[in-house]
């Protein structure tokens, strides 16, 4: 799954949820330090940190 970049689109818990998913598919098969794994690690990172980011400023303003 391909994520669009995250300055351009909101991030909603359905693409966390789905990204998360396929972590864990992939982990179960290729192992946890698989490089493919850590990208898609690395990208689940990438949408909490926004998701986070958005999240916080409602609250904030």
């Amino acid at each position: 799954m391909k994520t669009q970049p995250l300055g351009k689109t909101n991030v909603t818990l359905k693409q966390i949820n789905c990204k998360k998913r396929e972590m864990y598919k992939k982990a179960k098969h290729l192992g946890m330090s698989h490089p493919s794994v850590v990208v898609c690690s690395q990208e689940l990172d990438e949408l909490l940190n926004h998701y986070q980011g958005i999240y916080q400023f409602n609250f904030v303003v």
